[in-house]
C-alpha cells in the first residue's frame, strides 16, 4: 500500500472512531451490529448498481459509503475488545494467500475454472461454506439449487410460469412473476425470504 493510501484510510478509521466516542455523533453511537445491517444491505445493492452502470463517480461514492459499514461494525469490535480493523485486514491477507497456492505457493493453475475449483475446495476444508450459504439471500441460494439441480438431471419444474417463454421481455415476466409469489405469499402471512431458506435446507 502506498504512504498517500495508508494515511487516508488511517484518518478515515479515526473519523469512524470520534463518531462512536464519547462526543461523538448520537445516532452512530446508539448502532448495533444489528440495526446496521439493513444499511449494509442497501449499500451493497447501491454499489452493484453503480457498477453495473460503470459510473466512475458513483462507483467511488458507493465504494465509500459499503467501507463506512465495514468500519463501523470493526469498530464495534474494537470497542468490545475483541478484535479491530488491523486485525480484519490481517486475516484477509492469510486467507488471501492461503486460498491462492498457486501463486504465494508451488501450485501450478492455468485457468479461471481450475482457480474457482480450487478455492471452493479450500473453503470445503475450512468448513465455511454452509455457513456461507444460509447467510446469502434466498433468490440467491436457489439460484444455485437450480444449477446444481440441473447438472444432476432433475430440473425444477416451471410449468406454473410457463407463459414466460412467451414473453417478449423476460426480464420483466420473471419480475412480475416473483411479484405474484410475494403477493401470495403475504395473503397468507408467509415471509417469502424465510420459506425458501427453509425449503433449501431441507431439499439442498
Amino acid at each position: 500500500m502506498n504512504e498517500r493510501a495508508a494515511q487516508a484510510l488511517g484518518e478515515l478509521v479515526a473519523v469512524v472512531a470520534r463518531l462512536r466516542g464519547p462526543d461523538g455523533c448520537p445516532w452512530d453511537r446508539a448502532q448495533t451490529h444489528r440495526s446496521l445491517v439493513p444499511y449494509l444491505l442497501e449499500e451493497a445493492y447501491e454499489l452493484a448498481s453503480a457498477l453495473a452502470d460503470e459510473d466512475p463517480a458513483a462507483i467511488k461514492e458507493e465504494l465509500g459509503d459499503l467501507l463506512l459499514q465495514i468500519l463501523l461494525h470493526a469498530q464495534i469490535e474494537a470497542e468490545a475488545g475483541r478484535f479491530d480493523i488491523a486485525d480484519v485486514a490481517d486475516a484477509l491477507r492469510e486467507k488471501l494467500i492461503r486460498r491462492h497456492p498457486h501463486v504465494f505457493g508451488q501450485e501450478k493453475m492455468e485457468t479461471p475454472e481450475e482457480v474457482r475449483a480450487q478455492w471452493e475446495e479450500l473453503k470445503k476444508e475450512e468448513g465455511r461454506k454452509k455457513t456461507e450459504d444460509r447467510a446469502k439471500p434466498a433468490l440467491i441460494r436457489a439460484s444455485k439449487f437450480v444449477e446444481v439441480q440441473e447438472a444432476q438431471g432433475k430440473p425444477v419444474p416451471t410449468g406454473r410460469f410457463i407463459r414466460l417463454a412467451d414473453a417478449e421481455d423476460v426480464e420483466t415476466a420473471v419480475a412480475e412473476a416473483l411479484l405474484e409469489v410475494v403477493a401470495v405469499a403475504r395473503k397468507y402471512g408467509v415471509d417469502p425470504e424465510l420459506a425458501l431458506h427453509r425449503f433449501l435446507e431441507t431439499h439442498g
